[in-house]
């Protein structure tokens, strides 16, 4: 018996149109925050609604995770349309965070010649940036006159997203430099592409690290930057919205880091109560073990505080001003050499500078704390507290300047010995200090 298909009603058709004109007045930024917040159906819905144009644009700014979630509640030929629409590097940017089974069975979905891109892409190690580059450009001989140029560009059978940039080679692939569309709009149309080359020319390996290669068009402005080869044949460019993307990430992983968490490598609302737990429980277990310093030096200064119980009052405001001093250091050395102001061949002047600052604010810590210290507890208790704090943050911004710049140079991430880190071996050392001042100032009277 032949299924009936019951028609749709009026009222289902009004809801319809009227959920298109809200779609068509929402901006694709706005889409993307808020379709992931809702149901995978009613969110479904919503994308098969939107033209394809818009639905690709709104597609490629989800995160991986979201994207995943949404292939899952879409029919198998839009699913197969919208990847094979997609960026290269979106596209192998996406598959990389799949199961390995799942990217295989979709990648083998795509055309022939974007299947070739996406594993062209793949095959670059990750973190590359061979790995984020897009290799759909379109490059010009430099033999060509500008005229000639601009006719290439209006035939092309399909066009690329990115023509701001054209890279220019010759007759071997090898790139020679740029040129701007502007520039090439503009010329004499008899001149040669040569001669329309940028004076100042950039260019990244595939091997190359894609943090260094963001940052690099971040710092000379670039709209697009090329990458070449082991034989400086044009292979892909890199455009800046990706670069900007590589620079959030990297940004959201120091911050994590500096926090005393790793990275949650996905957004907040898409991570479980285990993994958020997971994440920040092995830093924990770290800093807890290097908090046991600081139990052993009071435990080794017992008979001291023993014999001056006055001395265990300021405990905590010197480890706490330590512990910040040295924190306020190593996060304005972190974020310069992310940004690339200073490297380790700065080291003497960097920890010159943060010892001298770190004597200024121990001495306006002591202008005022010893007074105060020392009009209520004697003044020899006062004295001991301004020196200390003195000589705790000269330490402590020592070793906040210094720890960064030696975690870079054996490799390290600096973010790994962040403020968290620095605060509790600051806490330590600045106990041993503590104690070490008292010692000399009270002599027999603490010892006896």
């Amino acid at each position: 018996m032949a299924q009936v298909i019951q028609p749709i009603s009026p009222a289902a058709v009004d809801e319809l149109a009227a959920l298109r004109l809200e779609l068509a007045d929402t901006s694709t930024v706005e889409l993307a925050e808020e379709l992931p917040r809702m149901d995978l159906a009613e969110q479904a819905l919503r994308f098969r609604l939107l033209p394809k144009d818009r639905a690709l644009a709104v597609f490629e700014e989800f995160d991986t995770v979201h994207q995943q979630e949404l292939l899952d509640g879409l029919k198998t030929d839009t699913v197969r349309e919208l990847l094979d629409s997609m960026e290269p590097d979106d596209r192998a940017k996406l598959f990389e965070e799949m199961p390995a089974k799942v990217a295989t069975r979709f990648q083998s979905q795509l055309s022939p010649s974007e299947r070739h891109m996406t594993a062209q892409l793949l095959g670059y190690e990750p973190e590359s940036a061979g790995r984020i580059m897009t290799p759909d450009y379109v490059s010009l001989r430099a033999s060509m006159t500008a005229a000639a140029a601009i006719e290439r560009i209006r035939h092309l059978r399909e066009r690329p997203r990115h023509l701001d940039v054209l890279p220019v080679t010759d007759g071997h692939r090898k790139l020679l430099g740029t040129v701007t569309l502007a520039d090439l709009v503009s010329a004499d149309p008899d001149s040669l592409v040569h001669d329309l080359i940028a004076d100042e020319h950039y260019q990244v390996s595939t091997d190359t690290d894609q943090e260094e290669a963001a940052r690099l068009i971040q710092e000379a402005n670039l709209i697009a930057l090329s990458v070449v080869d082991h034989e400086d044949r044009l292979v892909g460019l890199i455009t800046w919205d990706d670069a900007m993307e590589i620079l959030e990430a990297e940004d959201t992983e120091d911050a994590a880091r500096a926090g005393a968490a790793e990275p949650l490598e996905r957004p907040y609302l898409s991570a479980g109560v285990f993994m958020l737990a997971r994440k920040r429980a092995v830093w924990l277990l770290i800093l807890a073990v290097s908090a046991s310093l600081t139990v052993t030096v009071l435990n080794y200064y017992e008979s001291y505080l023993a014999n001056v119980t006055v001395l265990a009052v300021f405990i905590s405001l010197l480890t706490g001003t330590g512990g910040n001093s040295g924190s306020q250091a190593s996060v304005t050395i972190i974020r310069a050499m992310a940004v690339g102001e200073v490297r380790f061949s700065d080291a003497f002047r960097i920890t010159w500078r943060e010892s001298r600052v770190g004597f200024l604010l121990g001495a306006m810590l002591a202008a005022v704390g010893a007074p105060a210290v020392g009009f209520i507890y004697g003044w020899d208790i006062g004295f001991i507290i301004g020196l200390t704090l003195l000589l705790i943050c000269t330490w402590s911004t020592f070793v906040g300047s210094l720890l960064p710049l030696l975690a870079k140079k054996v490799g390290i991430d600096p973010a790994l010995v962040s403020a968290p880190m620095v605060s509790t071996l600051c806490d330590a050392t600045g106990l041993l200090i503590y104690f070490s001042v008292a010692a000399v100032v009270l002599g027999p009277a603490l010892t006896g």
